[in-house]
């Protein structure tokens, strides 16, 4: 995937970009690579993908990094950015997988399942 899109929109927008993408598929047009998230309330998309998250995401967009790298970049509690990873998976916007650490067990790293995320709030 080549690039996310986080936006704040109401239903009626939801689906009006859902009825665009049906009509393309039935033309057989090519799609995007990306994927659109949407908050129908852009304060709760703020909200969701706090400072503290934007950061995390921005340390793994280009190179991925362990749980303790994170917090250790971050100046953050290892448990708070373990969480934050925890929610910005089930969001869809990293991933992370169990790896070997030689010497100490196991070892969580992460990554962005893009390198590109636009953040996009229209007010009015």
């Amino acid at each position: 995937m080549t690039r996310i899109v986080i936006r704040g929109d109401d239903v009626a927008g939801f689906f009006s970009r859902a009825k665009d993408a049906a009509r393309r598929a039935d033309r057989k047009e090519a799609f995007e690579d990306k994927v659109t998230l949407s908050f129908e309330d852009p304060q709760r998309m703020f909200t969701v993908l706090s400072e503290g998250r934007r950061r995390l995401m921005l340390e793994v967009m280009h190179e991925s990094r362990t749980i303790n790298e994170l917090s250790h970049r971050l100046r953050r509690n290892r448990s708070a950015v373990t969480k934050d990873v925890g929610l910005l998976e089930k969001m869809g916007l990293l991933v992370s997988q169990r790896q070997s650490n030689p010497g100490h067990g196991i070892q969580k790293v992460v990554r962005s399942v893009a390198p590109r995320i636009e953040m996009v709030a229209m007010l009015g």
